[in-house]
């Protein structure tokens, strides 16, 4: 993994890589970069995201992690989570994004995760996951967190809220629980 990898897309913009390999634990799917995110060169890099904090007290994963590559190759690496998006623009925030975007997006997040075949997808929000239902099924999901009835590219689905700094109706405590949740339905499928 090139910690400070970008990608230009069709439209030039940069971009985070997908951390895809086939048959990984967890694929995280954002719904779209952050520009800190792309700027820093990895996922969650904006310093008020909860996304780190909350791994580190859920017990998903066996290690406390700092933000960083380094932390992104351990969690790649180690602990069979890779990471991608639905829409691979970044924006400052997702209000600038259209629906082109999802369109485009969904049809080629769905055929990225067909090729690697994931144990579990873990989706950040219950927009990414809406939208991704809405442009690639024609379906709208369930109004629940956690474990999803469809499944993706063969895999469960499992929804957590975003822990963007955007979404404060979650605090850190609520964000915590739900990836502690994720964990507990990991541990309970060994």
């Amino acid at each position: 993994m090139d910690s400070g990898a970008r990608l230009a897309p069709a439209d030039g913009v940069a971009t985070l890589p997908d951390l895809l390999a086939p048959g990984l634990r967890i694929v995280s799917v954002g719904l779209n970069p952050s520009l800190p995110s792309v700027e820093a060169g990895f996922y969650f890099a904006n310093p008020r995201n909860r996304f780190w904090a909350a791994l580190n007290a859920s017990g998903l994963v066996n290690e406390k992690l700092r933000p960083g590559p380094q932390a992104m190759r351990r969690l790649f690496e180690v602990h069979g989570i890779g990471f991608t998006d639905l829409v691979k623009r970044p924006t400052r925030g997702a209000g600038d994004l259209r629906a082109a975007d999802y369109r485009t997006g969904a049809g080629e997040l769905e055929a990225r995760l067909d090729a690697v075949t994931p144990q579990l997808l873990w989706f950040h929000g219950r927009v990414a996951w809406g939208y991704f239902l809405r442009y690639a099924r024609g379906t709208r999901p369930a109004d629940e967190w956690g474990l999803q009835d469809e499944r993706v590219a063969g895999a469960p689905v499992f929804v957590t809220p975003n822990p963007s700094p955007a979404n404060a109706a979650f605090s850190l405590d609520d964000l915590t629980e739900h990836y502690r949740a994720l964990a507990r339905y990991l541990a309970g499928r060994r």
